[in-house]
């Protein structure tokens, strides 16, 4: 007796239904990011699993895992941070290590498919953005008791786990950067604590006023607010001003966000007045006022003199740059001053430390246009969204949007985390906004 010819339909499910643990799989990956090597462990094997289904399947099925927009604007989105890479490494400082980034960051294709499908239906978007911000919240307790009791539980616990499998800890006492500021999970040698809080802050808050209401959103943009200042970036207090404004405008209206605001400004003054590193830094601010280049400098920690030598290779080298991840093989040539103690000690810059000089100096202006090709592509997408679809979206796209807001200082978008964590968010924002919420069907 021969068997049942199989329905068009069973591929296409098939293949949907396969993609479930996608949610799982993104809450992994985001929890691991205080052991980096593990994250990215996670999402490369992420990666894999995801062609090899793709492949088995032979890419039928597609429209079921995501809809035909997202697919395409996934992919735009890659390509517009990969193609710069590609193109900026043919004639690169380091022509052979732009041409392994542009590689290896191959992987980010597939990754992005997979996190627009770990949200493209209500079930992946409930599990993923519910986990994420419970993740954050964690992260946020986990930083206030540091503040607290001067150790970060979640990284003194990886810490001794790290002890007990290897025999050392996460941080050596020479990768040790700073104990002036909050480092919470990510510990004492890795502090981009306030930049990853205030980037992720969107998930958290958005969740806590649809779940609590007023008094939710206000509790939990007071605790993050906290960490984000006493975490020491003031690039991150700029980007978290931004997510108050954008998240609590719908819910509070203008007159009770101003009082937000106000009290939030009360309660900075108070935090500078117990809190010598809070001092320091908005002294450092304040030192901008004094209208000379050394002010500003000292305000900008440097970053002045790192934005000269940008510009230096944006004219040495226009079209393509000088390579991505190649800022501080060429920074030494376009030093504009060599013979001084730079700001952040010695050794050359690490990059721009703003996302259109880091893209203009390193991809020059092809680069520059990919990436303003793909921004015009998101946003395309949003304008022509219905309201309903940008309600879903609403979290991961402000958290997008203030992650790359030209007007700040930011970490290298071309580094393993920072860009990591960016396309995380792009992937978000797609598969949410283009999400198709017919959950697939269980197969037997």
């Amino acid at each position: 007796m021969t068997a049942p010819p199989l329905s068009a339909e069973a591929p296409r499910a098939t293949l949907a239904h396969g993609w479930r643990w996608a949610p799982a799989w993104v809450l992994t990956f985001v929890a691991l990011w205080p052991a980096p090597g593990y994250a990215e462990g996670v999402m490369v094997l992420g990666a894999l699993a995801a062609i090899a289904r793709l492949l088995m399947a032979r890419f039928r099925g597609g429209s079921r895992l995501l809809s035909g927009p997202a697919w395409a604007l996934t992919s735009v989105l890659f390509a517009a941070y990969w193609l710069p890479e590609l193109i900026s490494a043919i004639d690169s400082v380091d022509a052979g290590r732009a041409l392994r980034e542009a590689l290896v960051d191959l992987r980010y294709l597939p990754f992005l498919w997979l996190v627009a499908a770990a949200v493209a239906n209500a079930r992946g978007r409930r599990i993923t953005f519910g986990g994420l911000a419970i993740i954050v919240a964690i992260w946020t307790l986990d930083a206030l008791v540091q503040a607290v009791i001067g150790t970060s539980p979640l990284f003194w616990s990886l810490d001794r786990i790290k002890w007990a499998i290897s025999g050392y800890g996460m941080c050596s006492p020479q990768e040790v950067v700073a104990l002036d500021r909050l480092s919470g999970f990510l510990g004492p040698c890795n502090l981009k604590l306030g930049m990853v809080m205030a980037s992720l802050s969107p998930l958290l808050l958005f969740a806590a006023g649809r779940r609590f209401g007023m008094a939710g959103w206000l509790l939990a943009a007071a605790a993050v607010g906290m960490v984000v200042v006493l975490a020491g970036a003031r690039a991150a207090w700029i980007t978290y001003a931004l997510v108050l404004v954008f998240s609590g405008w719908p819910l509070l209206g203008w007159k009770k966000l101003a009082a937000v605001f106000a009290f939030g400004l009360a309660a900075l003054v108070a935090l500078a007045a117990l809190s010598p590193q809070v001092y320091k830094r908005i002294e450092r601010t304040a030192s901008a006022l004094a209208g000379d280049e050394a002010g500003v400098d000292a305000a900008l920690s440097g970053r002045s003199q790192i934005w000269q030598a940008a510009l230096c290779m944006v004219r040495e080298h226009p079209i393509n740059g000088v390579g991505a991840r190649g800022f501080r093989q060429a920074y030494p040539d376009c030093d504009p001053a060599p013979e001084q103690r730079a700001a952040w000690g010695e050794g050359p810059a690490l990059h721009a430390h703003q996302i259109v000089l880091e893209v203009l100096s390193e991809t020059g202006i092809v680069g520059l246009l990919l990436w303003l090709a793909g921004a015009a592509m998101a946003w395309r997408a949003w304008r022509f969204a219905s309201p309903a679809d940008k309600e879903r979206a609403r979290p991961a796209m402000l958290a997008l949007t203030v992650t790359v807001f030209p007007f700040n200082t930011h970490l290298a978008f071309y580094s393993t985390f920072w860009g990591g964590l960016t396309l995380l968010l792009a992937a978000l924002y797609v598969g949410s906004l283009l999400a198709r919420d017919d959950d697939p069907p269980a197969t037997a």
